[in-house]
């Protein structure tokens, strides 16, 4: 059973190091899974009320998703030693399910076989995650020197995703796609190992980070899927 305030409610203090790692890392998965829920929430609400906000100004709507995320992100670091650091990082997980409504709504309404496709992209993340963070949890080798080129990965990405709202190259979309599904499934091993190897023992930034790991592993794969196998109606 987890212990989400063994010292505060984002640092675990116990009587070894290896303790200290095994309960930081078992917290950092519960509430990650707890996390899931709020982000199926949002997302279903999103579905049923057709969010479609910023529909015709992509741009724009990047704009304003990086600036609520960046938010977030300040308001859960400057919490991210009282419970007011769960609530949101649940609160930022919601936001990012209706996010996620558009992409969802889009695939069950344009394939037939539309919830296959999201179950699909569902399994390939679970497979993802537990490769990664199984070869986090038992292998010696330090994967943190990855940290930085998968960070300038990241950019890359942002750039050619903004730059293909104008260009619109399927190649482009294409090879973003792949490359961010790995890129982030990278990320995974290298977030989770640094919990493992106690270079982060706050499991509330543990969690965001696994979190944000994770959702892009799936979005990306989820949009892949629609476009390699999706039915049309």
């Amino acid at each position: 059973m987890s212990d989400f305030n063994s010292s505060g409610f984002g640092n675990t203090v116990a009587t070894s190091g290896s303790q200290v790692r095994n309960r930081v890392l078992r917290n950092t998965y519960a509430l990650l899974a707890l996390s899931m829920v709020p982000t199926v929430i949002g997302a279903w609400l999103g579905v049923a009320m057709g969010f479609t906000m910023f529909e015709g100004s992509p741009f724009m709507g990047f704009i304003v998703f990086m600036a609520v995320a960046f938010g977030f992100f300040w308001a859960i670091n400057k919490n991210k030693d009282n419970g007011l650091g769960v609530a949101l990082l649940l609160g930022f997980t919601f936001f990012m399910g209706i996010m996620l409504s558009r992409l969802v709504g889009m695939t069950l309404s344009s394939y037939s076989n539309g919830a296959t496709l999201i179950m699909a992209a569902f399994g390939g993340t679970a497979v993802i995650f537990t490769a990664m963070a199984s070869i986090a949890t038992v292998s010696k080798k330090d994967f943190s020197s990855l940290g930085k080129f998968l960070f300038v990965g990241v950019l890359i990405l942002i750039i050619a995703s903004l730059a293909n709202i104008w260009l619109q190259m399927p190649a482009l979309m294409l090879t973003v796609m792949v490359l961010a599904i790995a890129i982030f499934s990278a990320f995974i091993l290298v977030d989770v190992q640094r919990v493992v190897n106690g270079g982060e023992t706050n499991y509330i930034m543990a969690t965001l980070a696994i979190y944000l790991d994770v959702y892009n592993v799936f979005t990306n794969l989820l949009a892949l899927f629609g476009i390699m196998g999706g039915d049309r109606e």
